[in-house]
């Protein structure tokens, strides 16, 4: 894996504010890295534990910040009740931070309700925005606080760490949406998404496209130099949508490059 464009959606990515997510934010640019990761980075885990060990060799890397627990998993009874994904500490104030970490992408569908945080949802409809809100409030913080974390974590004084989360999400509206989306959102829209028969209608014969695997999502598609034409993708998105799966595609048009979910609901 080319770990440098990689590395740079992860720190270019943006971090839902508090406003929206109810909880303090960690951005990732306050960990100042200034040397490059010379790191081998797994390749057969998923991308969310990808990007947990990219963030991690991040705050291994920090000049303000040093990394004291990651992926510490609460044990009650012989079983796993949660884990905490970083407990890290601010060198400048010995501030100990218990940091949770998402890397995620959300479609927009106004058509849910009339609440915009209620209308992200993932391409396939199976999570949503509001959903990892509700299990930060009422799983992920509070596991901090349970009496199994205090015996597990027995050399910190639990009450005195605050907590933060660092939310990095890619936003995606509908193909020529055209209603006006709250700022907080607009910074994070990486794209727009369309059914399979609104796709064919907008190709032609200029446009060559990629359909990155999962670990390439996020990456910005300037950086791929390997597109195909319209017909070394379309049997693969006809599986796709027979699968009830939404492929993300990069397009190259003349050397303009966007990227959008083709959804098969």
């Amino acid at each position: 894996m080319n770990t440098v464009p990689r590395i740079a959606s992860i720190l270019k990515a943006h971090n839902l504010e508090s406003s929206i997510t109810g909880f303090p934010t960690f951005d990732l640019s306050t960990l100042e890295v200034t040397t490059y990761l010379n790191v081998d980075f797994p390749t057969n885990v998923r991308l969310g534990h990808l990007v947990e060990k990219i963030v991690s060799e991040l705050i291994k890397n920090s000049s303000g910040y040093e990394l004291l627990y990651e992926n510490v998993q609460i044990i009650a009874n012989k079983k796993t009740i949660g884990e905490l994904d970083f407990i890290i500490k601010e060198k400048s104030s010995n501030q100990i931070i218990h940091l949770e970490l998402a890397y995620k992408f959300y479609l927009f569908d106004p058509t849910i309700s009339n609440e915009t945080t209620n209308n992200w949802i993932g391409p396939n409809r199976n999570d949503s925005l509001r959903e990892k809100i509700e299990k930060l409030k009422t799983k992920q913080f509070p596991l901090l606080h349970n009496d199994y974390t205090r015996q597990n974590l027995n050399t910190l004084e639990i009450d005195t760490l605050v907590q933060a989360v660092c939310l990095l999400v890619s936003l995606y509206i509908p193909f020529e949406y055209k209603e006006q989306l709250n700022i907080a959102y607009l910074k994070g829209i990486k794209g727009y998404y369309l059914n399979l028969a609104a796709f064919i209608k907008q190709h032609n014969g200029t446009k060559t496209y990629y359909l990155p695997p999962k670990k390439e999502w996020g990456i910005d598609p300037s950086y791929n130099d390997t597109w195909h034409d319209f017909n070394s993708i379309e049997k693969n998105i006809s599986k796709n949508m027979q699968d009830q799966q939404a492929p993300l595609c990069w397009q190259n048009s003349n050397g303009s490059y966007s990227q959008f979910f083709i959804v098969w609901w």
